[in-house]
């Protein structure tokens, strides 16, 4: 039988680290999951299961080896790049599944992945049920505060996310006096706000009006136990290098990692973070 303890596939970010020194802090049995060409400079101080991404039968012994049974996926990764000819025995046998769910949509691609780490007895656990307290409440948390114009930019921009979640493309949009700036794709969040940051002067119809905002949801349907949308410190300087007003996310579907934190960058940086209830 599987144990209780608690791997933390780790990706890129704040959020794995926060949750492998949560489960420290309270003397939780885990272990970080780190596969090949993810480097974590914080990784010193935890218990570690180097992986392969073409080994998934050494991974799945180890974690049984570990006691692990429940399993949580935190941080940015990109797709691997697969050699077949690495390929233990258990990816050979999940090669057409997988290869498949790699063709498709992000959100395809990890209930790909979820099915297979449920198939080894393993328990998939939410970010938000490791850290209850990092899904954003409702309301704006922030001094500055959304207007009137930016109010009809986060409606069209969050139709425009739904849009886009609805054929598993993307979680965020940014809109500025009604008109779309850019949206995101396989490229990530941080490369749409890079693209309005060089772009946006050439597009809005008023030097004065609206500034803009970054709207960041779940896609319609999502396996909310993987790849909720985030943002965190990094997100707040982004967003006012590309001389934007400021951060809508949908409640209770967003999170945000250090929240304190990322409120108090806000507030410095001037811009608004507001945590827009879905249309009902």
């Amino acid at each position: 039988m599987p144990g209780d303890g608690l791997a933390i596939v780790a990706g890129r970010g704040d959020l794995p680290r926060l949750i492998a020194e949560d489960c420290a802090r309270r003397g939780r049995d885990y272990r970080v999951v780190v596969f090949e060409g993810i480097a974590l400079d914080w990784l010193g101080a935890h218990p570690a299961i180097p992986a392969v991404f073409e080994k998934p039968g050494r991974l799945f012994a180890d974690l049984r080896a570990a006691g692990c049974g429940q399993v949580v996926f935190a941080g940015g990764m990109r797709r691997p790049g697969l050699n077949p000819m690495r390929f233990d025995l258990k990816a050979l046998s999940l090669a057409p599944k997988l290869l498949a769910g790699l063709r498709a949509g992000d959100d395809s691609t990890l209930r790909a992945v979820a099915k297979v780490f449920e198939a080894e007895g393993l328990t998939l656990r939410a970010v938000q049920e490791v850290l209850s307290d990092l899904l954003a409440p409702a309301g704006v948390l922030t001094r500055a505060a959304p207007g009137e114009a930016d109010r009809a930019d986060a409606e069209r921009a969050a139709r425009i996310v739904a849009a886009l979640g609805a054929v598993d493309v993307g979680q965020a949009a940014v809109v500025a006096q009604g008109i779309c700036l850019g949206v995101e794709s396989i490229q990530g969040t941080d490369a749409l706000l890079d693209f309005v940051r060089v772009s946006r002067a050439n597009f809005l119809p008023d030097p004065g009006g609206a500034r803009g905002l970054l709207f960041k949801g779940p896609k319609p349907g999502q396996d909310r136990r993987m790849d909720l949308p985030a943002i965190g410190t990094g997100t707040v300087a982004a967003v006012a290098a590309a001389g934007l007003a400021g951060i809508v996310v949908q409640a209770g579907g967003t999170l945000v990692v250090g929240r304190e934190a990322t409120v108090a960058a806000a507030d410095a940086a001037g811009i608004f973070l507001w945590g827009r209830e879905p249309a009902a």
